[in-house]
């Protein structure tokens, strides 16, 4: 049986993101074929600190082993900032040793994970690395990178036009892309590097029964709602989702709640038809979906919406950014969402989307799911991708 590590910058059931979570669900699956470890930090804050908030050693997590290493220090967000600004202002003209650097102030940084892989690379038929955007990945890989894949959840964003990932993108012998934006958009800013591999995504389970009337009558929610899920962010595009629901309730009071689940990261406006309700366990979040008119999310730097595909698999439709070619994307493959450019057009749909039209949306969007993100396609994929080695 081969032995697999996957690396990524942070990893447990209490962490929020998109490409954490994939990567844990991936390993679980995988677990079938290979033996796997997740090699990982001790960080559970990845936006602000890096701060070390797991022991570090081996935990078993739903029967996945995450040996987790101390990151080296925290990231002090001001400095960080001033220093993102500054090398985005002269990005031609920065120095590798200068990029680098920045490499290192994003973090996380953990010599001890980068000192392990390199001690133990014999020890492992292949390591595959997740989101090209961190110093895990972007010191780690090139130390094996004979046997290192790369799943870089790459968009359209200004640290991806550093000169340093020129000579980083060269290095993995293959690359698992989330979505045909993705992959198309990497072949072309890296033509030189000749990227290839297979698209898969991540497959969806949806925890039965779903019940939406147990999430309304927990949350005493009365009224039709939409639903955000993620990080609440700026970032995330969530001033625009805000300011936009604000003005829609302020012009045409619509008897209409907007629902937050997720880490708030910013603060938001008060509000009575804004409900933030934190993090939830999955049951909870699976009824959410189950109960809200549409799932919105107005970010415009995605790789991959996992949210939209959960949202799909209990038939809700979905409400996204024309600012997201991703997004846009998601939504035409799978006839499930519709896409708004500004207020005007956010507006428009809310107010006149029937629900004869919703239901036809979310009904689409499940077929999708159900032919496209099953896990044993999403398996078969990354069996044929280490086929490669």
């Amino acid at each position: 049986m081969k032995r697999i590590a996957f690396v990524v910058q942070r990893c447990g059931l209490e962490v929020n993101g998109g490409s954490e979570s994939l990567c844990l669900q991936v390993a679980q699956h995988m677990s079938k074929y290979w033996d796997t470890e997740i090699l990982t930090t001790c960080a559970l804050d990845n936006y602000m600190t890096w701060e070390n908030q797991y022991r570090p050693g081996i935990e078993e997590v739903e029967g996945t082993r995450i040996r987790r290493f101390a990151v080296d220090r925290p990231r002090i967000v001001d400095d960080f900032n001033r220093l993102s600004d500054t090398i985005r202002s002269r990005m031609s003209k920065a120095s590798l040793a200068e990029q680098e650097d920045w490499m290192r102030a994003q973090g996380p940084l953990s010599s001890d994970l980068t000192h392990f892989i390199l001690n133990h690379r014999n020890d492992y038929d292949a390591f595959i690395f997740f989101t090209y955007l961190y110093a895990t990945t972007y010191f780690s890989l090139p130390l094996v990178q004979d046997k290192a894949f790369l799943v870089p959840a790459g968009h359209d964003e200004w640290p991806i036009y550093l000169s340093m990932w020129d000579t980083f993108f060269l290095k993995p012998k293959g690359v698992m892309f989330l979505t045909p934006e993705e992959k198309e958009f990497l072949q072309s800013r890296f033509p030189a590097a000749g990227l290839k591999g297979p698209i898969s995504g991540i497959g969806v389970a949806v925890p039965r029964p779903c019940d939406p009337d147990r999430f309304v009558k927990a949350y005493d929610i009365t009224t039709p709602f939409l639903l955000y899920m993620g990080r609440i962010d700026p970032s995330k595009g969530c001033e625009d989702l805000f300011r936009f629901f604000t003005e829609l309730c302020g012009r045409d009071n619509p008897n209409l709640k907007l629902v937050l689940l997720g880490k708030l990261a910013m603060s938001i406006p008060k509000h009575p038809d804004l409900i933030p309700l934190g993090f939830v366990d999955e049951q909870t979040k699976f009824d959410a979906l189950a109960a809200c008119d549409w799932l919105v999310n107005p970010s415009p730097y995605e790789s991959l919406s996992i949210v939209l595909l959960e949202a799909w698999s209990v038939g809700t439709p979905v409400l996204v950014t024309e600012k997201a070619d991703v997004l846009v994307g998601q939504c035409r493959r799978a006839n499930g969402g519709l896409w708004y450019r500004d207020f005007d057009e956010f507006r428009h749909i809310l107010l006149k989307t029937g629900k004869d039209v919703r239901t036809t949306l979310g009904r689409q969007g499940r077929r999708f799911v159900v032919d496209h993100y099953a896990w044993d396609n999403i398996e078969s994929k990354y069996l044929a991708l280490l086929d490669s080695l």
